[in-house]
């Protein structure tokens, strides 16, 4: 059975002289990560260096995946395929009490901010990388430095200075319902 690489053993730095632990796993991802147009597809390889500080009744897991991705550029639908590094800091809890501490007279005032927990002394950061993921990888990937000059898709008008006739390849499915319109109007 392949690893998941977002599941991270934290037990070493939990039982261990105090000094922050480095791991690297590698392994599928069990689920797509970022956006509808580019992301990490679900059964990727994916390379987790991860570093993990004890935090007394905690860790703090410091970690940087590192894949491949897969989408698609919005201007000419070209494939794209990037290598990308996604960083995340997540703290984990190893207690009930480790955030806010023995005084239990105080009710959560509903900050929102759940530690997640330390279970079975693993830590999962797919959700951290998934978070992370939605917030910095492109809405609207575009191929990179420009798209290529032999491209169908037509240069937007004003862009360029020319109007072309091709048609965008993003709306020719749509083509034969405009050239129904037309016919019949022009009757």
């Amino acid at each position: 059975m392949a690893t998941n690489p977002f599941v991270v053993d934290v037990s070493e730095a939990l039982r261990g002289d105090g000094l922050p632990v480095t791991t690297t796993l590698t392994g599928p991802s069990p689920s797509r990560i970022g956006p509808e147009m580019i992301a990490i597809p679900e059964g990727q390889e994916v390379t987790v260096e991860a570093t993990v500080t004890p935090l007394g009744g905690g860790v703090l897991v410091d970690a940087t995946a590192t894949a491949q991705l897969k989408g698609q550029c919005v201007r000419c639908l070209r494939e794209l395929t990037p290598t990308e590094e996604i960083s995340v800091s997540q703290v984990f809890s190893g207690s009930d009490d480790f955030i806010t501490g023995d005084d239990a007279g105080e009710e959560d005032d509903g900050s929102g901010d759940d530690v997640p927990r330390i279970i079975d002394d693993t830590v999962n950061l797919e959700q951290a990388f998934i978070d992370e993921a939605g917030l910095n990888l492109p809405f609207n990937p575009v191929c990179e430095p420009a798209c290529p000059e032999d491209s169908d898709v037509p240069t937007p008008d004003g862009v360029s200075g020319e109007k072309n006739d091709l048609v965008d390849p993003r709306w020719a499915g749509l083509e034969k319902f405009l050239s129904d319109e037309d016919s019949g109007s022009k009757k």
